[in-house]
């Protein structure tokens, strides 16, 4: 197994990594899906041959600009795999993008070829993808995704993998093609485009493979969507640790844990309301334990409270939610190790990973002082090569291909990366600026409180006022008086104690989980 501290030997080619776990673990099982399919490495590379002949058929294969928007069943990293394979340009886009976003992106890549599913959770793929493909004249391959797939059954198209022209060459990293391209969630302004190479994307997986022990006994179900940067980052992972990747194209609280459970998970993630359901079923479940082999619990991006971290621990027995943390640009950079009680519990996304450099700078680009606040600048080995847009490298980088992130945070004397907020997360009050991060924390830890943001409105008085958007607990309901008394009783500074509270039945999240503030700044304004 790999530790801490040691390179991954990535080959320079994604495609090669598929085929080396191949040949060196031929049996051992890599991903199956919640519709009872399931794949060997060897499978996976055979699957991905085919599919790769399929799309050849249609005319895909080297610079083949495709955008795909598949949700996550095996279809998807099989289709990744089979891209690959072709050395085309792939351009995964987030089921849950629509109309707005597709035409957008597909405009800026210009892409040549979309792949979408008939209907899925609703919605009308299909249609959308002619009309913008008609507009644009690009190709379209549409998978039926409206029936169930047998077990075996691929709604793919495959043909003869003897008619393949040669994989992609071996190459020196720096020399590496553009070969992925993965678009910002873009909640508030037009997505961005971030232009990887296969060894970019591999390196992602880096610090996952060195800090959280991951082998060939693990089981991970997951239900994000893998058209993310993380989906090919997991699965770079597995096929490097050995570990069972498990899809599921859709989450219900009140169903999905107990299919988690039947696949025999000893890593769950990601995000508060996926384990907010772990619990709530336990709970209904009583004293059976439903995942006796868990071990660990990951999270990635959004802060988890304290709460959560306990509630985790007291109930399965895992030492609370394991930080990492990364961004479209630039996949884990950092992770916490899942024995190291003082960072999971306390909040600590962890260490960097082999080959990146972390630091906080201020507004000049200059370092703060040891232990201080300020921007999160990154340099390494999964940086992008840049945007599509080259008018936004300017902003994005500075001298000696520093990334700003746009994220503020510290470093303690361990190298622990905290995350304290967003540059653009900021409330300005009476000419003070005040970091919502911070605010959340105290809120997440109010008995009454489920889940809670903080936006910043317009005031007269004070140019903004901090106000609480909160999900009551059941039974409960938290009134502005009892929220400001708690706040003060946990010590938070008065000018950053919510002067509003509004409440909600659900915060309005994007496709990977983050609250969309701009919705409820509109809404309350």
């Amino acid at each position: 197994m790999n530790r801490e501290g040691r390179r991954i030997p990535f080959p320079s080619r994604f495609w090669q990594l598929v085929e080396d776990t191949a040949a060196e673990h031929p049996e051992r099982a890599l991903v199956s899906d919640d519709y009872g399919r399931s794949f060997t490495t060897s499978q996976f590379r055979d699957a991905a041959l085919e599919v790769a002949a399929g799309l050849a058929g249609f005319g895909i294969g080297a610079d083949t600009v495709v955008s795909w928007q598949l949700p996550s069943r095996v279809e998807s990293l099989i289709l990744l795999a089979a891209l690959a394979r072709l050395d085309a340009v792939q351009n995964p886009i987030i089921p849950v993008m629509r109309e707005r976003e597709v035409r957008y992106i597909t405009g800026e890549v210009d892409t040549d070829f979309l792949i979408v599913p008939t209907n899925w959770r609703g919605f009308d793929h299909e249609t959308l993808a002619r009309e913008i493909a008609t507009e644009r004249g690009f190709d379209l391959l549409v998978v039926d995704w409206s029936k169930t797939p047998a077990v075996g059954e691929l709604h793919l198209p495959v043909g003869d993998p003897a008619r393949l022209p040669p994989p992609p060459e071996e190459l020196a990293a720096v020399s590496l093609p553009v070969r992925w391209i993965y678009h910002t969630s873009g909640t508030t302004s037009d997505p961005k485009g971030a232009r990887h190479t296969d060894s970019t994307v591999m390196h992602g997986a880096s610090a996952l493979i060195e800090r959280l022990d991951i082998d060939d006994r693990d089981v991970y179900p997951v239900a994000f969507p893998v058209t993310h940067v993380g989906g090919v980052v997991i699965l770079t992972t597995f096929l490097v640790t050995g570990a069972h990747l498990a899809l599921f194209d859709t989450f219900d609280p009140a169903t999905s844990p107990a299919r988690f459970a039947a696949h025999g998970a000893t890593l769950l993630g990601t995000a508060v309301p996926f384990f907010n359901a772990y619990l709530a079923a336990q709970a209904e479940a009583g004293d059976t334990p439903m995942f006796p082999r868990l071990r660990a619990c990951i999270g990635g991006g959004a802060p988890v409270p304290t709460e959560i971290h306990l509630a985790l621990e007291r109930t399965f027995g895992v030492a609370g939610v394991v930080g990492s943390w990364g961004l479209t640009e630039f996949p884990n950079a950092t992770c916490a190790r899942c024995d190291d009680l003082s960072d999971v519990m306390t909040g600590s996304v962890g260490r960097a990973g082999t080959g990146v450099e972390v630091r906080v700078v201020d507004e000049s680009g200059d370092d703060v002082a040891a232990g201080a606040e300020g921007e999160l600048v990154l340099r390494g080995p999964q940086q992008l090569v840049g945007y599509v847009n080259p008018e936004l490298d300017a902003a994005g980088f500075f001298a000696e291909r520093w990334f700003r992130t746009g994220d503020l945070g510290r470093i303690d004397d361990g190298g622990n990366v905290w995350i304290t907020g967003r540059l653009k997360d900021i409330i300005i009050r009476n000419a003070e600026n005040i970091s919502v991060l911070e605010i959340e924390n105290v809120l997440s830890r109010h008995p009454d409180v489920l889940e809670a943001t903080v936006i910043g409105l317009p005031d007269v008085r004070t140019g903004e006022r901090v106000c609480a958007v909160v999900v009551n607990r059941a039974g409960a309901h938290l009134g502005l008086d009892a929220l400001r008394a708690h706040c003060d009783a946990l010590g938070l500074a008065r000018h950053k104690i919510p002067e509003q509270i509004e409440h909600v039945e659900v915060l309005p999240r994007n496709a990977m989980g983050k609250v969309q503030k701009p919705q409820l700044r509109t809404r309350f304004e």
